[in-house]
């Protein structure tokens, strides 16, 4: 049975058996693994869905489901007797800018971050990204002192950024607020980049830009989980994390492991990256025009996140949080290769 919205009860302060996390995003992919990971540690969760088919499939995870969306008025009770709010839920699309991209993680997160403190919710996870420091120029190393750019790349940073700044700022008065930023979410269950990959992969669409041989930092999704578990429990409010997998390896390295457990050998064309952001350029400038009717092969916000260097330090998520990476690179890919086979 989904539980709708509706009134609940008592309140504390960190999760447990007798009071759940409340999770927006559920039925994602980051969603669905941390539904995993709390219910493995016998924490209840309470997961937004906005579906019957959603709502399936976080119950087959072992969570409550709630139908409701985000802006939803009676999400505070939905939220009522819950510890902890991790928000998951965002607009991940890196094309031109849609309504959704604003509606969804900037007044969604606006929402629901005003009914966790109407619910009296003492603790929050607001799930970000490093995409709000890009600009389109590499990011080498960089640690959470980073300014945010006065340009972005495309909706998705922009409103990202908007987003985490709304988040962070609902810190006070009993809520508590800490921002995780993973990069490159990959591993089991991906339903995001993987089928992205895959299908660039075999339909022969797939080059390596300047030949893919800059450096970039990515996250296994138990990692992230993991990274986010500890947040809740012991980061600083109003503070960001980065969480990635270590130390960074090439671009081309990565995607060309994780392709080889899908059974397909990357390509091996390559393209200068002054020709895919002159495309990228046209092809925004012909989606404007077009009113969406045409959509560009390429965007700026595409290349800013996979055709320069991007890598983060991880030190303060390691001396605050204890974080450290609980599943190395090879053994995501033996996970994703076993997955496979099945």
């Amino acid at each position: 049975m989904t539980d709708r919205i509706a009134e609940g009860g008592s309140r504390a302060f960190l999760p447990s058996p007798d009071a759940p996390v409340f999770l927006t995003g559920g039925s994602g992919y980051l969603g669905r693994n941390l539904i995993r990971h709390f219910v493995a540690a016998g924490v209840p969760v309470s997961a937004l869905v906005r579906s019957p088919e959603a709502a399936d499939v976080v119950r087959k995870l072992g969570a409550r489901p709630v139908e409701g969306r985000l802006d939803d008025p009676h999400l505070p009770q939905a939220m009522a007797g819950c510890a902890a709010l991790v928000h998951t839920a965002a607009h991940t699309g890196h094309g031109p800018e849609t309504p959704d991209h604003a509606a969804v993680n900037v007044e969604g997160t606006r929402a629901v971050f005003a009914a966790a403190r109407k619910a009296g919710v003492r603790r929050a996870v607001h799930v970000s990204t490093e995409s709000v420091l890009l600009d389109g120029r590499p990011l080498v190393r960089v640690d959470e002192s980073h300014p945010f750019p006065t340009r972005f790349p495309g909706a998705y940073s922009r409103t990202k950024a908007e987003a985490e700044r709304i988040a962070l700022a609902a810190a006070g008065e009993g809520l508590e607020v800490v921002a995780v930023r993973p990069r490159f979410v990959w591993g089991r269950d991906d339903t995001t980049a993987l089928p992205i990959l895959t299908a660039a992969a075999r339909s022969g669409q797939m080059a390596w830009i300047d030949g893919g041989h800059y450096l970039t930092s990515a996250t296994h999704v138990a990692n992230a989980c993991h990274g986010i578990a500890l947040a809740l429990r012991k980061g600083r409010s109003g503070e960001a994390y980065f969480i990635t997998d270590g130390e960074p390896m090439t671009f081309r390295s990565l995607v060309t492991r994780i392709l080889e457990t899908q059974g397909i050998s990357a390509p091996t064309k390559e393209v200068p990256s002054w020709v895919v952001r002159s495309v990228a350029r046209i092809g925004e400038g012909l989606a404007m025009l077009s009113g969406g009717r045409i959509k560009p092969p390429v965007t700026r916000q595409d290349l800013a996140t996979m055709a320069v260097e991007v890598t983060l330090d991880i030190a303060k998520a390691r001396r605050e949080l204890g974080y450290a990476p609980q599943v190395s690179v090879a053994e995501g890919l033996a996970e994703l290769a076993d997955a496979q086979q099945w």
